[in-house]
């Protein structure tokens, strides 16, 4: 590439979203927004005719497309676009071992996640231990010579701490290990992983990226040998993503940049006024200078994110009552729509889990996680103070 052509390739993000890396095909005629190419297969008859496309490789142009515009986010070689969050973290754990294989994982994992290291992947020989991310020795100790991959996750779900990855990372390069990091909660718009030595990148794209609640996504970013890894796993396993799906993602991440800006501001706001009422135990949000991460994020992160939670005093009890007087924020599983959705891990991420082992991780019964959604901010805080007062009587 000459230096004028450098010169012009964006870099803002907001810009990325929108554009992508490339410019794209502007001739007379062409359309402003990609096609859907809703088709399975296309026409080829001979290594001669080019690449063999089949969307199940994950080769459609809109599969392609998006998993071009996800690595301009997030600063990588390559990415790709898969059927879901899960399945870009069972690929990656998948293309990246092999029968024998050892993973370091965090304690603190998405309740799916940590399940598929806990109970699936030893099924196939391989084995993970888990270590608190609060103990900065404790990587080293629990190595081995056949670990493979670290596999962390900031901000963690849904604690919302958030760990200096660096040392990590320094750790995973000396020993010729991947570092492989879930950023869901925060969106390449507040965090950039793979400029600080993470290897890959590891999405829902269900949540920030697609943004709006309407499609199922998962989404891996990093080198070019790795990403090829994980589409020939893809290939296997069968988890492309449809190309309607791509094309919704892809719409999402055209304004990724705004959204994220709007949620960072809410929750913010959310979380301060928060911290002042009665009635509420625990506010965790990176943003407030109590958080225990609050220095670390706000020196690696961009904007805290969009997920507070809470601790309702009262336990599981209250939280419940809460729950049933909300009226403008909704009460569901998931997050990262442009709607406020809220949550109890007990019931839905972590679930999984005993109720010792929530209070150790620090999810209490009275836990309740929110997704800040774009709202206008008195409105929500209208909503949460009403439904505060109701779950108290």
């Amino acid at each position: 590439m000459s230096d004028a052509e450098n010169q012009s390739r964006p870099d803002g993000l907001a810009t990325l979203g929108v554009h992508g890396a490339e410019s794209g095909d502007r001739q007379p005629g062409r359309p402003v927004v990609s096609p859907i190419v809703q088709s399975a297969t296309f026409h080829w008859a001979k290594p001669e005719d080019g690449e063999l496309l089949y969307s199940r490789y994950g080769n459609n142009p809109n599969q392609l497309e998006v998993g071009r515009k996800i690595a301009a986010l997030e600063g990588t070689e390559a990415a790709i676009a898969l059927g879901s969050g899960m399945a870009a973290t069972a690929m990656v754990f998948l293309a990246l071992t092999e029968a024998g294989d050892h993973i370091l994982a965090s304690s603190q994992l998405y309740g799916a996640t940590r399940a598929l290291l806990l109970d699936e992947l030893p099924r196939r020989g391989i084995e993970t231990t888990f270590v608190d991310p609060d103990t900065d020795q404790g990587w080293q100790k629990a190595l081995r010579p056949e670990t493979r991959i670290i596999h962390i996750e900031l901000p963690t779900n849904p604690t919302l701490r958030f760990f200096d990855p660096r040392p990590i990372a320094q750790l995973a390069k000396q020993e010729g290990i991947t570092l492989t990091c879930d950023t869901t909660f925060s969106s390449p718009v507040n965090f950039r992983p793979y400029n600080l030595g993470i290897d890959v990148v590891i999405h829902s794209a269900t949540k920030y990226l697609g943004g709006h609640s309407d499609l199922i996504a998962g989404a891996v970013a990093g080198s070019k040998e790795v990403v090829s890894e994980v589409m020939r796993m893809s290939c296997l396993y069968g988890p492309a993503l449809d190309p309607h799906a791509a094309w919704l993602l892809d719409r999402g991440l055209r304004t990724l940049e705004v959204r994220m800006t709007r949620h960072n501001e809410n929750a913010l706001l959310l979380a301060t006024w928060l911290s002042q009422q009665t009635g509420i135990e625990a506010v965790i949000y990176p943003g407030l200078p109590s958080h225990p991460d609050h220095v670390m994020a706000s020196e690696l992160m961009v904007g805290w994110g969009g997920m507070v939670s809470i601790v309702l005093e009262g336990g599981g009890v209250t939280a419940d009552r809460f729950m049933d007087k909300l009226q403008l924020a909704t009460a569901a599983p998931s997050l990262g729509g442009v709607e406020t959705l809220v949550s109890q891990p007990r019931y839905t991420s972590h679930s999984g889990l005993t109720t010792a082992e929530r209070d150790a991780w620090g999810i209490p019964d009275g836990f309740v996680r929110i997704s800040v959604g774009i709202e206008t901010i008195d409105d929500l805080i209208t909503d949460f103070a009403q439904a505060l007062k109701a779950s108290r009587v």
